[in-house]
């Protein structure tokens, strides 16, 4: 049996925690070693664990990613996660497995890890949560981590991914239910998927992809609660 890729985030972002540890958590092969928020705390982290891939944000406190990764004498293989494009050529003269700029898909996820083995498996389809939504008349089984937002419109909900919107007969209250921990109500209207969130605003969020939602007063504080995690 082969032993699961020890993972360390590096990384001063709440959110970015968030989103590596689902993709960690549902990725088959991969385990979470630990959770750093700047280079001095993964620098200990590296002194006590076996750290086999390191997830390493560029702009942090203290001193940057690039400069830390430089004095590691027999660093982890390593994968780059910043908001800044400017900084490619110089990770990879460091010899990085992949760059991910931020805001990034699990399809994108999938792709680097995979750059550390000659395939990382998916999630399997069978038991990974989805929904089973119509389309044409036919069933399609849509995952859930596919999902940005869902819309509720009087009788029916509008489920909306990256590339389709469907059309699905249920109430937003039993959508709430049906879709659990990863997402979070944000208006009366509105459920959001939270690993798609990029920016909270006082009146608004701003999806991965640039999709504005409104956020409702009364939901406001549950919101603002997930992002201080």
């Amino acid at each position: 049996m082969t032993a699961p890729i020890r993972c360390l985030i590096v990384d001063d972002e709440p959110l970015a925690h968030q989103v590596l540890t689902q993709f960690i958590a549902q990725t088959p092969g991969l385990t979470l070693s630990g959770k750093c928020r700047h280079a001095m705390e993964a620098h200990d982290h590296l002194r006590q664990h076996a750290v086999d891939l390191m997830f390493l944000d560029i702009e942090m406190p203290l001193i940057t990613g690039l400069s830390f990764l430089r004095t590691l004498q027999a660093p982890p293989k390593t994968i780059l996660t910043t908001a800044y494009r400017e900084y490619g050529y110089e990770g990879f003269e460091l010899e990085v497995l992949d760059y991910l700029l931020k805001p990034f898909s699990y399809e994108r996820f999938v792709k680097a890890v995979a750059r550390y083995q000659p395939a990382t498996p998916a999630p399997d389809a069978a038991t990974e949560p989805h929904l089973l939504l119509k389309d044409q008349g036919s069933l399609l089984r849509v995952p859930h981590r596919a999902i940005g937002y869902v819309e509720g419109c009087k009788d029916y909900v509008k489920v909306v991914t990256s590339d389709k919107t469907y059309l699905h007969h249920a109430t937003l209250k039993e959508m709430v239910e049906l879709l659990g921990e990863p997402f979070v109500r944000v208006h009366r209207s509105f459920i959001v998927g939270r690993t798609h969130i990029k920016l909270l605003q006082p009146e608004q969020l701003v999806l991965a992809d640039n999709t504005v939602i409104p956020l409702g007063q009364s939901y406001r504080t549950e919101v603002n609660s997930y992002f201080k995690k």
